[in-house]
């Protein structure tokens, strides 16, 4: 194509600086100017390795590893500016030198990539150009709502990181579930599959062989043909509460990926026209500090009001 040039395949070897990073945003840093879905192919190809091998976009760069990036065709011509971010304007829960927690609405995903220009990150970049470090510290689903973290330092980054590996963080997330919940408490552990789609959508399913996962549930209020449950994780693997639910004949409510479609189209009618999965508490040792952080983020008033519709029977009988 007219005003590209070819350029060189290159080996980094990552430092104690970028440990702990995903590697699909240390290539987005290290190969500006190329398009975001661009990198996103080169990883789902396989064309990026990491020590010989190929990783995925969620691989966590550790020091020493050995990162080749692929010869990559960036434009020499002037290109259009990719529009700015909106505004962020998120709720924020804790602040201080290391941390800042907020409550993401639903609908907005934590990052960019696969479709999604801004992301929660490349917002709050934008909102506060000044910051000279500002990382995620882990994710929640696009349409979740709730409590999300992120690192002003990289020495709080990969603090958190290890409390997280060693169960030392507790992230609480309200469902509401089809079907009536029977048991108070229980515990259940199930093995999760990941695979990636070729359109690079994320699906789950448990399957042998997956990832170990679990998650306590606690029967917080019946509601009708309902169930209002609170989800303790003990692992953070992808979608784990809405895969574990739905196999469990359990769907979330308004899940248009793991849900009862059909169910989830008459919620619509009534009002729900989200996925009520919520992470209303986050409890951890500051990774600085030490001191303890106990946070909570109330439903949302869409939420919060279909719930008042459930308590006082104003759903009607057939869209349950």
């Amino acid at each position: 194509m007219k005003g590209l040039r070819n350029a060189q395949a290159s080996l980094v070897v990552v430092d104690e600086g970028h440990s702990a990073q995903r590697v699909d945003n240390f290539l987005l840093r290290e190969l500006k100017g190329v398009p975001r879905s661009h990198v996103y192919r080169l990883l789902r190809g396989g064309e990026v390795r990491v020590n010989s091998r190929r990783v995925d976009a969620t691989y966590r760069l550790q020091p020493g590893d050995r990162v080749r990036i692929p010869p990559v065709r960036r434009s020499s011509a002037p290109t259009r500016p990719a529009p700015a971010p909106r505004e962020a304007g998120f709720p924020v829960v804790f602040e201080d030198e290391a941390l800042l927690v907020i409550d993401k609405p639903a609908g907005v995903a934590v990052h960019g990539g696969s479709g999604v220009s801004f992301g929660v990150i490349e917002r709050l970049r934008g909102e506060r150009p000044q910051a000279r470090f500002l990382e995620l510290v882990h994710r929640i689903d696009r349409e979740t709502s709730g409590l999300l973290a992120l690192a002003k330092k990289r020495k709080a980054l990969l603090a958190f990181h290890a409390a997280l590996r060693e169960g030392r963080v507790t992230k609480r997330y309200l469902a509401l579930v089809k079907g009536a919940w029977r048991q108070p408490a229980r515990d259940v552990v199930l093995p999760l599959r990941k695979r990636v789609t070729a359109t690079g959508e994320r699906r789950v399913t448990v399957e042998q062989g997956g990832q170990a996962s679990r998650t306590r549930f606690r029967l917080k209020e019946r509601c009708g043909r309902f169930s209002l449950l609170e989800a303790t994780l003990d692992t953070g693997r992808t979608h784990q509460i809405r895969v574990q639910l739905a196999h469990l004949g359990f769907p979330v409510a308004g899940d248009d990926k793991y849900g009862d479609f059909e169910l989830n189209r008459r919620l619509a009618k009534q009002g729900l026209k989200r996925m009520f999965l919520h992470a209303h508490e986050l409890a951890f040792d500051h990774p600085l500090t030490g001191a303890r952080i106990e946070l909570a983020a109330p439903l949302p008033e869409e939420l919060a009001r279909f719930v008042g519709k459930l308590q006082h029977a104003r759903v009607d009988a057939e869209a349950v």
